[in-house]
């Protein structure tokens, strides 16, 4: 199994380059990729830059060139509910991108067209495994959605705007982006989100025959579910880096 993570800033992947065993380093679209070992497990980290296209861009090329199996996302994210604070953990069961609208055309407010949809839910069971691993380790977390824009929330009236229009609990500006390139290219998905933007995405890339087994994006396949072990414990590595949700 080969494992991507990317974070948008350097140190949001600095803890996790040192953990990497037998490392290398290759340059694609402008974009620095390590990959190396973390026990039998490939991983290949990256940083992809600050906001949705610069995500995208990453997440391609790290589908396309290392094929991984699984694209994990962590970052900073900006708490948009009370039962969040700082370095508490919000775990995604979707995630959506508030700053796409086209309701001129007469589309809700966040709809992807193409795919037509406003949210790309997280995989279920993945999900309680990552929800199973931070209680156990004793972590205040919340559940819920996750809002992804090339905007940065700061004032009062916009936290509360992008919480009751989408019920959101925290807001980043990569998550969503990440989940839609892996959505177009027929994902299994699934989203953990933060001691600051954790978003993970298992793919099945050009194998037709795996495409068929998944269920739209929601449940997990067979093939898939020999990752969700290592999965488990591999999401309790990645946020010890210490990412955070700012208020």
């Amino acid at each position: 199994m080969r494992i991507g993570v990317i974070g948008a800033m350097q140190i949001e992947i600095d803890n996790l380059k040192k953990s990497l065993e037998n490392s290398t380093t290759e340059e694609i679209s402008s974009v620095q990729f390590v990959k190396g070992n973390i026990g039998e497990v490939e991983v290949v980290a990256a940083v992809s830059g600050v906001g949705k296209v610069f995500a995208a861009i990453c997440t391609e090329a790290m589908i396309l060139k290392y094929q991984v199996d699984m694209v994990v996302n962590i970052g900073v994210a900006g708490t948009l509910c009370k039962e969040l604070g700082v370095m508490d953990v919000a775990l995604a069961s979707q995630v959506v991108q508030h700053d796409m609208n086209t309701s001129a055309l007469g589309d809700d407010i966040g709809l992807l067209s193409g795919i037509n949809q406003i949210y790309i839910p997280s995989d279920e069971k993945m999900t309680a495994l990552m929800e199973q691993c931070i209680a156990e380790k004793e972590i205040h977390y919340k559940v819920g959605t996750i809002a992804t824009g090339d905007l940065f929330m700061q004032g009062e009236r916009q936290k509360e705007k992008l919480h009751q229009r989408f019920d959101a609990i925290a807001a980043e500006m990569e998550g969503g982006s990440i989940g839609h390139v892996c959505r177009w290219y027929v994902c299994c998905y699934c989203a953990d989100s933060q001691r600051g933007g954790t978003v993970a995405f298992c793919y099945h890339g050009d194998d037709d025959a795996l495409r068929s087994k998944c269920d739209g994006c929601r449940n997990i396949c067979s093939n898939c579910a020999r990752y969700s072990n290592f999965f488990g414990s591999f999401v309790g590595c990645i946020w010890f880096g210490g990412f955070v949700v700012y208020q």
